[in-house]
């Protein structure tokens, strides 16, 4: 059977993902940003996914699923292999907003500044006017029961659970209006045939009412306002200005290799630049003092990537 047997074969290089390329087993085809021919074309590609602190890299990793959400926990944990510790806080899109990005960052103390799906929508007034929506029903945690506008109860019917790729379970109740039939407000309300459901996750909402009111303090706006300044203008450098949009070897372990130096290269390059602002009347020690600095920090950078990427690619399974 040597079909079934090469079958087998591309199942295994294939592991968890939907796709793989034949020139590069590591890398998922995926859809680019830069499509120039307007057909949606997929190409194999990573998920680069980096952290930065005053626009240096402090920390980066590769994954082969393109949505940003499960490569959360991977790159933080990542982090801490690195350094020893996990960060106190984190900034991130929306794209991390994910019940089980919550409940790890609570777990593990990290303060979340990490945004949700319709944070921004949720600000808007049309959006707080809209009574039927089932962010703005009144909901009663004593008795556990929604309010529809017209005053009926929303009972609690059951509960069901949805399991995400990364295996983790959220638990979603379902409520159910007791009587829709010749509601005034049922063309605005839902368009189904019979009593309105709704599914709501309460554990996603408690974490969201928490991220929101950090997200709307003082502390969550200076970080909202930098975010946009930080990783996305170090991606900018990266694509645009130093032209490194493609990867120029085969296989994970030599992209993480070519992607080092670029970012040992890059912040050199930043450090370079900072010490030349330095006023020239600065004292000759002082300059000696910074130029050792310099250097040091070029060694410890240099080892510790060498020993990520040697710690990251000595296990098997791991490397495929």
């Amino acid at each position: 059977m040597p079909k079934l047997e090469e079958y087998e074969k591309h199942l295994k290089t294939l592991g968890s993902r939907n796709s793989y390329s034949k020139t590069d087993p590591d890398a998922t085809f995926m859809r680019m940003k830069e499509d120039h021919m307007m057909n949606g074309q997929l190409k194999p590609a990573y998920n680069v996914q980096i952290g930065t602190e005053n626009q240096f890299f402090t920390h980066y990793d590769f994954y082969p699923n393109p949505t940003d959400t499960l490569t959360f926990i991977p790159f933080v944990n990542g982090f801490s292999e690195r350094y020893g510790l996990l960060p106190a806080k984190t900034v991130a899109d929306s794209g991390y907003g994910s019940e089980e990005n919550y409940e790890f960052m609570e777990t593990n103390e990290i303060e979340p500044f990490v945004k949700y799906n319709y944070f921004h929508k949720e600000q808007k007034r049309s959006f707080k006017n809209n009574g039927f929506l089932v962010q703005n029903l009144y909901y009663n945690a004593h008795e556990d029961y929604f309010v529809c506008p017209m005053g009926q109860h929303m009972e609690k019917t059951g509960t069901t659970e949805r399991k995400t790729d990364n295996g983790y379970i959220s638990k979603i109740s379902v409520y159910e209006a007791k009587n829709c039939q010749d509601c005034p407000l049922r063309c605005l309300c839902h368009k189904a045939k019979e009593n309105r459901r709704i599914e709501v996750n309460h554990n996603l909402n408690r974490h969201k009412h928490k991220v929101r009111e950090l997200l709307n303090s003082e502390e969550g706006l200076l970080h909202r306002s930098r975010r946009p300044i930080e990783p996305e203008a170090v991606f900018g450098q990266t694509k645009s200005n130093k032209h490194y949009n493609r990867f120029r070897h085969f296989d994970k372990d030599k992209v993480m290799m070519d992607f080092a130096i670029f970012a040992i290269a890059f912040n050199l390059g930043k450090m370079y630049r900072k010490t030349e602002n330095i006023n020239k009347n600065t004292p000759k020690t002082v300059k000696n003092t910074q130029l050792c600095v310099l250097i040091f920090f070029v060694v410890q950078y240099t080892k510790k990537s060498a020993e990520f990427t040697r710690n990251d690619f000595s296990n098997p399974e791991i490397a495929a």
